[in-house]
């Protein structure tokens, strides 16, 4: 069991939890993630690391209620504990002497491109953060990313805070103001797309981190495969995180896009169950 140490409602239907958790804590690093289970009955579903300290044994999980599972987790309160934690998995993400670095956050994405900032920081980099949301009540960790970055663009689609617009189109006037030597993308699969278009045209390399379907975490079921410069890739092993300009996009979106359709009719159908209880 893993006790929840903290929860905190950061908008509406996004949380924020630590829990107790002393050996994935002790060998996290930026870009990885976990997969948990709330109960006996619960499905294995992943989220990226926002935080962890090695010395206190705890790791940070934010996540956005989508669906039962997550709604389940957003039930539980400070001393309660999940069933099960699995981690650190992934590949961590490479820090180098870049240059400049611009991460782009949107939505919960920037719950996992948070530390990244921070460890590109901490590697000598002039860091960029931009970060996008719908509105500014959806806006998250606008603090915490002003403390890592050397600067801090905000965009929301609405014009409620910051830059009126979608994130990827600060992006795009960003880069061809400012130019950057690497630009990491962190998000909705089709707000990564469209960032990843931007930076082709612009010759910048990118990364993006694939939150693909997930199953067992160790790439031995395939669910989480995805195609990368038209090869064959699992995003649990051999990711998250790949070239953005090498992912097969439509192939991605699509994937996803029968995954929530099934999803949604077994949400559908199980609510028709009860009513009927």
């Amino acid at each position: 069991m893993f006790p929840i140490l903290a929860k905190e409602r950061l908008a509406e239907n996004i949380y924020s939890y630590v829990f107790q958790a002393e050996n994935i804590a002790s060998h996290a690093r930026a870009g990885q993630f976990v997969i948990l289970r709330v109960d006996e009955k619960g499905e294995r579903f992943p989220l990226t690391l926002c935080d962890w300290s090695g010395k206190e044994g705890w790791i940070r999980l934010v996540f956005q209620v989508v669906g039962r599972s997550t709604w389940k987790l957003s039930q539980l309160g400070e001393g309660e504990a999940i069933l099960d934690l699995v981690g650190p998995l992934g590949k961590p993400t490479p820090v180098e002497r870049y240059g400049h670095v611009v991460c782009v956050g949107g939505g919960v994405g920037i719950a996992a491109i948070y530390p990244i900032c921070r460890e590109m920081k901490r590697g000598g980099n002039r860091v960029t953060a931009i970060l996008g949301a719908r509105t500014a009540d959806l806006l998250i960790l606008e603090e915490e990313m002003g403390e890592v970055a050397d600067e801090l663009l905000v965009s929301t689609d609405d014009g409620s805070r910051g830059i009126r617009g979608r994130v990827t189109w600060a992006l795009e006037e960003f880069l061809k103001r400012e130019g950057a030597d690497l630009v990491i993308a962190i998000g909705p699969a089709v707000m990564m797309k469209f960032a990843s278009a931007v930076t082709k045209e612009l010759g910048i390399p990118t990364r993006v981190s694939l939150n693909s379907i997930m199953l067992d975490g160790t790439g031995m079921c395939g669910t989480c495969r995805v195609e990368v410069g038209g090869e064959t890739r699992f995003a649990c092993v051999d990711g998250p995180e790949f070239d953005g300009h090498q992912v097969d996009w439509n192939l991605l979106l699509a994937r996803l896009s029968q995954y929530l359709e099934e999803e949604e009719v077994s949400r559908r159908l199980s609510a028709r169950q009860e009513n009927c209880r």
